[in-house]
């Protein structure tokens, strides 16, 4: 399966800044919405029926997040927009799941965008989903592609009332942001894996279907390196202690995952190197695979070619060969061919060249 590196914008181009239109993959589900509403003693987990039903959580004293899974309906993002006061362009961010990862930071809240990687085990590849949040004073919007994601940790943590319960929104999309870059690892994982088995591969006896394996694992780095290098940047500008909404405790904690993305970018990069090599090799012992067959055939028909000489001459229909009449002419002609046939093979193996 192969993936596209940028999404086809469609009815996008030409459009007026703010024109909400879902720039992605189409999808038939309806988008569903879950909310889980806590503070330190009281935890609320429910699916909502809409986007209207969910205004209210924005003037509560409680913390909230909502997980929207879906954007292919542009209501459901629109009625959430107006309703927490978000900026147009941010919607319109929000539906185009072609961003870079980035970090913008407005008066009363902060828009993220980065890129959940989920390793596809049906197909041995990486599946790339944007996802969107919203940080505000009490609470936090996350916007995703399709259902599934790499969130079941932070949610039975909210659910087990641990310290995620005691502290801000800031520290939620801390952990949410964490989640997707402790993902990483678990992809590059699988991806080393798959590496270390090509590589036996290719020492051993490559194939063109090795090529295919490098060229597709290439792709998947190219991938990872667009979406991991950004969020470094989005990171550091999170963790900076002027940054409003983020208090200082949770600063401290965004350090910690900005070394964890530094160790994945060094991955990421030893992996492409690694890769490339590994192309260098398939094509060398393409090379030297195709050199030994073309040098058993040149051996072969440098045996043949004095061979063919002889029976080219003793061919000829010329009515006068004294050697024609001569008893033994047929036999000294055999010997005189396979004794120089097998004193060339010698020669070969002399020189080392058989």
């Amino acid at each position: 399966m192969t993936r596209k590196l940028l999404k086809k914008r469609g009815k996008k181009i030409g459009a007026a800044p703010g024109t909400l239109i879902h720039v992605g993959e189409k999808s038939e589900a309806a988008p569903r919405i879950h909310v889980f509403d806590y503070d330190q003693e009281h935890l609320d987990q429910r699916e909502y029926p809409d986007a209207a039903s969910c205004l209210a959580l924005r003037d509560t004293d409680t913390i909230s997040w909502i997980n929207v899974e879906g954007l292919h309906q542009v209501k459901v993002i629109e009625t959430l927009g107006q309703g927490f006061g978000l900026h147009p362009l941010v919607l319109e961010d929000i539906l185009n799941t072609d961003q870079r990862p980035k970090v913008e930071i407005y008066d009363d809240y902060i828009f993220i965008v980065v890129k959940m990687l989920i390793y596809d085990t049906e197909h041995e590849g990486v599946r790339t989903e944007q996802v969107s949040f919203v940080l505000g004073n009490n609470f936090v919007i996350s916007f995703q592609e399709c259902h599934g994601d790499v969130f079941d940790g932070v949610r039975e943590r909210l659910r087990s009332g641990r310290r995620i319960r005691f502290l801000g929104p800031d520290y939620l999309t801390y952990a949410l942001i964490d989640a997707i870059v402790d993902s990483h690892f678990f992809i590059l994982e699988k991806i080393g894996d798959e590496i270390e088995q090509l590589e036996d591969e290719l020492l051993d006896d490559p194939s063109p279907e090795s090529l295919n394996q490098i060229h597709r694992l290439r792709r998947e780095m190219i991938l990872l390196r667009k979406s991991v290098w950004p969020l470094r940047e989005l990171i550091s500008e999170l963790g900076r202690e002027e940054t409003p909404m983020v208090s200082r405790e949770t600063a401290v904690f965004l350090r910690d995952v900005y070394d964890h993305c530094i160790q994945v970018i060094d991955t990421v990069e030893t992996f492409r190197d690694l890769l490339g090599g590994m192309l260098d090799l398939y094509m060398s012992n393409v090379s030297n695979r195709m050199n030994e067959i073309m040098k058993v055939l040149t051996l072969i028909a440098t045996i043949f070619i004095p061979l063919t000489f002889i029976a080219g001459v003793y061919g000829m229909n010329f009515e006068y060969m004294p050697e024609l009449a001569w008893k033994w002419a047929y036999p000294a002609v055999w010997g005189i061919m396979i004794g120089l046939g097998i004193g060339l093979v010698f020669f070969f193996k002399k020189k080392n060249w058989l």
